[in-house]
């Protein structure tokens, strides 16, 4: 049944015009970007085809191209509708650490960096770039490693430093595991990056670990030592 036919209360783009996005059900969301349905079935019944095939809506926000064609009626139109739907997101987090004390805003640098790095399949080595009042310059991932590890080099650390001029940094890194807990590892390489870093007066004020349900802090921890 095409959703034309439905109570106006119950279509979701009205709903959403009348009452907020936070009140639409996932697929009612989806339905939303889709537009349309196809022939047979409305926008909401092809959400709910995606969300069973992906599993859910950070499945939908995460799929490849091949996997969200899979259902009939979505296709490369639609998934970069979707993932520029999921980039505004991104952005708009990025642009609120632009303009506040990112060291003194763990929350909303935690979800900054979980929307960047968490469905990473690889893990990634990241610098947030500060100025003086700690403010985000800039975003840099700076190594791509395996699925398990990030050969990580100081030097090449300092040089980018030094070419965003930067006051002061956080380092973030993922862990494609899921599990966010921070290994000896890390914690001795956040040791090195901080000694090399203080050859050039630049302070390490934190190092994040993203994982899939949480991120951890070092400074949070008392692991900065």
């Amino acid at each position: 049944m095409s959703i034309k036919v439905w109570p106006k209360s119950e279509r979701p783009r009205e709903k959403l015009l009348q009452h907020g996005a936070e009140s639409l059900s996932d697929a009612e969301l989806i339905a939303v970007l889709l537009g349309k349905g196809v022939r047979g079935k409305s926008a909401v019944a092809v959400a709910h085809e995606l969300l069973i095939e992906l599993g859910c809506l950070r499945g939908v926000a995460t799929a490849s191209l091949e996997k969200f064609s899979k259902i009939t009626g979505v296709g490369p139109c639609k998934y970069a509708q979707f993932q520029a739907g999921f980039e505004i997101y991104k952005r708009n987090l990025e642009i609120k650490l632009k303009r506040q004390d990112v060291f003194n805003n763990v929350d909303d640098t935690k979800r900054y960096l979980q929307a960047k790095l968490r469905d990473c399949e690889r893990e990634k080595f990241a610098l947030l770039m500060l100025d003086s009042q700690h403010q985000l310059i800039a975003f840099r991932t700076i190594f791509n490693g395996t699925i398990n590890s990030a050969a990580v080099y100081p030097r090449e650390l300092i040089k980018q430093v030094m070419i965003d001029n930067a006051a002061a940094i956080i380092l973030v890194h993922n862990h494609p595991s899921g599990v966010a807990e921070p290994s000896h590892a890390d914690i001795r390489l956040t040791a090195e990056i901080k000694s090399a870093m203080a050859s050039i007066d630049v302070p390490v004020l934190d190092h994040f670990v993203v994982g899939d349900k949480e991120t951890i802090s070092f400074a949070q921890r008392g692991l900065l030592t």
